[in-house]
């Protein structure tokens, strides 16, 4: 039961009848908000139905904003209605409408707060797509958090979601990487190396040279590089992608689809080849030359005629190269192979979780969605800022296994996938992010993630004390549901009733803006007002949650304490957060 949809439509109704009246007859309707009011002491909704309405029709906002009031106080679902303000109506509920909400929470279990506004889009959301050259380090965790959660966040909000990891196995990176698993494969052998400057020097290449040894003894040495190398390179590829999903795994994070960069074809053509030849046949390729940009020049610009997409006819701000002097294809070309393969595969929406120092992919991508869909397929980039590490204040120093940075296991096993799941997702993804590691293992009410997880196993340990003290009571939904919820007139029970009917238009306005960060938001909130609740039973027994003298209310409270554990635990459950039963 979504009230703030429902109630949008019974204002809408309200607006339609009076608008007609007045032979205003269709008027777009389409910005009128129902919401919470800013205070609560205002009510439980409040909408700008007569502020978005009033100058178009030439009418003043109060006198509007009164005669719609007037047609929602026949509601018998609506106690008041009252205009504040230059126009915006404030409503309070009834209490028969409040104890329904409760109880449709109550019984739609786990799928409260689903919706269906995705109606069933395929999205395709490409997050982490780190390059196969060593282990995750913490600057991938971010991207790899905030996607994973976004993917839950669009599937619970009725969207058929696809997680996607793009492998960079392709290009001079992976032949880097090949070379110096070459070293490590001599000195697996017995051989002293130096690792010279431009190659990998992290010992997590060592387990790479020890299997290679393994496969191909000492063979390897007698060949020239061009002979070993492929082989070499695709061992380390497979190891290092059998790395990364290890690591993603300790974070709970796993893609349904892992797609390969090789596979497009590269300068043998394949896929990168037919896309081009396609958008060549509609105009969207040339042969050209491009201007020197302003400030520093990317690496792929080059002075001279060059194959070119037109990426300024479909919203870039200039054209890209698409091969270069060397007749091999650009990294963008890649790029255009690959999104054309998520359009084949039938995508309606492509969404890119990158860091933030990939700001200038945004029109591009967006341009080539463009281009190569006919404008049918949305493409969005979600950026995220770093990550800054720290322990009690100080700067965490680097790790010794990677050679030059914190990896994501060294992370997570310090402190757990929890606590960095959640605390990745409690700043916006656009907005740099300091983690202390001190501070994340607190248990207190400045750790936002114990405190989220304690108010769910607080709510489990009220229903176990229940089953205990209370001997034979039905604590199932269906009984908890049927209960007299009317008998929660305490502010502090109504305050947590309006935020428990909160979360169903949440999920959808996260999910809509894609921003997962508003459900750890929400969840502390509620986790708050629940542990406050319970700490005034403590100073006013009448509060309690379990009282044997009084039956009516106890049971009222144990649904809604029902309700609180069970929105908790969903969304935890979306963010990718355990929710336990107890906690010590």
């Amino acid at each position: 039961m979504n009230i703030f949809r429902d109630f949008t439509a019974r204002v809408t109704s309200a607006v339609e009848i009076i608008l007609a009246a007045g032979g205003h007859e269709g008027t777009d309707l389409s910005r009128i908000v129902v919401e919470p009011p800013r205070d609560a002491a205002h009510g439980d909704l409040a909408t700008n139905a007569a502020m978005v309405l009033a100058k178009p029709l030439g009418l003043k906002p109060r006198d509007l904003a009164e005669a719609v009031a007037g047609r929602l106080r026949d509601d018998e679902d609506v106690a008041s209605a009252e205009v504040a303000g230059p126009g915006f109506i404030n409503i309070t509920l009834s209490e028969g409408y409040r104890a329904r909400g409760l109880k449709a929470a109550i019984l739609a279990g786990p799928d409260y707060g689903r919706s269906t506004i995705g109606s069933g889009t395929s999205v395709n959301v490409e997050y982490v797509s780190a390059n196969p050259t060593g282990p995750m380090h913490v600057g991938h965790c971010r991207g790899a958090v905030v996607g994973d959660a976004l993917a839950n966040l669009l599937a619970v909000a009725g969207y058929g979601v696809t997680k996607e990891y793009y492998i960079n196995d392709a290009g001079g990176q992976v032949d880097v990487l090949a070379r110096s698993a070459f070293l490590r494969y001599r000195e697996a052998l017995g051989e002293t190396i130096a690792i010279p400057e431009g190659l990998y020097p992290g010992d997590y290449l060592k387990p790479v040279g020890a299997a290679l040894v393994e496969r191909f003894g000492d063979t390897l040495l007698a060949e020239t590089e061009a002979e070993w190398l492929p082989a070499v390179r695709q061992t380390a590829i497979d190891m290092m992608m059998a790395m990364i999903r290890d690591d993603l795994a300790l974070l709970n994070v796993h893609h349904d689809v892992f797609f390969s960069e090789a596979s497009l074809g590269g300068d043998n053509g394949g896929k990168i080849k037919s896309t081009i030849d396609d958008l060549t046949e509609r105009g969207f390729v040339y042969r050209g030359t491009l201007p020197p940009p302003k400030g520093q020049l990317p690496e792929d610009w080059e002075d001279r005629e060059q194959l070119l997409f037109r990426a300024t006819d479909v919203g870039d701000d200039i054209d890209r190269p698409l091969v270069k002097s060397d007749g091999s294809y650009t990294y963008f070309a890649g790029d255009v192979a690959y999104m054309k393969d998520k359009v084949d595969r039938g995508f309606k929406r492509l969404i890119y979780v990158l860091g933030a120092d990939h700001g200038g992919y945004v029109k591009r991508l967006q341009a080539l969605g463009r281009a190569l869909s006919n404008g049918t397929v949305s493409v969005e980039v979600l950026l995220c800022q770093l990550v800054k590490l720290f322990r009690a204040g100080e700067p965490v120093r680097m790790s010794k296994r990677s050679g030059d940075f914190v990896t994501l296991r060294d992370v997570v096993e310090e402190v757990g996938r929890d606590a960095v799941r959640f605390m990745m997702l409690y700043r916006k993804s656009d907005a740099p992010l300091d983690f202390d590691f001190q501070k994340v293992t607190e248990q207190s009410k400045d750790n936002p993630v114990f405190y989220v997880q304690y108010g769910h196993a607080r709510a489990a340990s009220i229903l176990r004390n229940a089953a205990i003290e209370l001997p034979g009571i039905d604590l199932s939904a269906q009984s908890l549901a049927e209960t007299d919820l009317s008998v929660l007139q305490d502010q502090g029970e109504i305050s947590l009733q309006r935020r428990l009917a909160e979360y169903p238009r949440l999920i959808e306005g996260a999910a809509e803006s894609h921003e997962p960060h508003r459900i750890a938001f929400f969840l502390y909130e509620l986790a708050a007002e629940f542990h406050q609740q319970w700490n005034r039973g403590k100073d006013l027994p009448q509060l309690r949650f379990i009282n044997a003298d009084e039956p009516a209310s106890t049971m009222a409270r144990l649904a809604l304490v029902h309700a609180i554990k069970q929105v908790l635990s969903s969304g935890l459950d979306v963010l990718g957060v355990s929710a336990p039963e107890e906690m010590r």
